[in-house]
């Protein structure tokens, strides 16, 4: 039942719109380059630096409440993801250009365990498992990970 108290007014579409922008994730894609700091103030969303200065690290958290991290080498270049939380990301969107060949990948292990799945293809691996609402995992590119870096360090 509507909320007779409710009375949309002009500004209700662009407060909508604006609240849409200002929580629209802000990372980029696999294989992407990492942005800058958007905010200064938002200490989650600032780079730091990791593995002898091998990789950049930065965590979000998406409208799902998944925190996700981010890793990028020292020229910005995304090279992997991990999440953690009680929704699943949008994979789509984290893999962008990879998640035809993730898709591809999964659908020749379909049949397999609802819970967890690893698929491996030369260009990404996509590793993910968990219970409804504690969903884990990570994707990477192998051939882009930085000299001395490997899939264990991103946990």
């Amino acid at each position: 039942m509507p909320n007779p108290s409710f009375r949309p007014t002009v500004a209700t579409p662009a407060l909508l719109l604006v609240l849409l922008l200002g929580s629209a994730d802000a990372r980029a894609e696999l294989g992407g380059t990492m942005p800058g700091q958007a905010d200064p103030a938002a200490a989650s969303s600032a780079p730091q630096t990791l593995l002898n200065g091998a990789l950049r690290m930065r965590t979000l958290t998406d409208m799902g409440n998944t925190t996700v991290t981010e890793y990028a080498s020292s020229t910005g270049q995304i090279v992997a993801y991990t999440w953690q939380g009680p929704t699943m990301p949008d994979l789509r969107s984290l893999l962008a250009k990879y998640a035809d060949s993730y898709r591809a990948g999964a659908a020749l292990t379909a049949g397999g365990n609802l819970h967890t799945s690893r698929v491996v293809r030369p260009d990404v691996i996509v590793e993910s498992g968990g219970p409804m609402r504690g969903y884990v995992g990570r994707a990477w590119l192998p051939a882009a990970l930085p000299a001395g870096v490997t899939p264990d360090d991103f946990r």
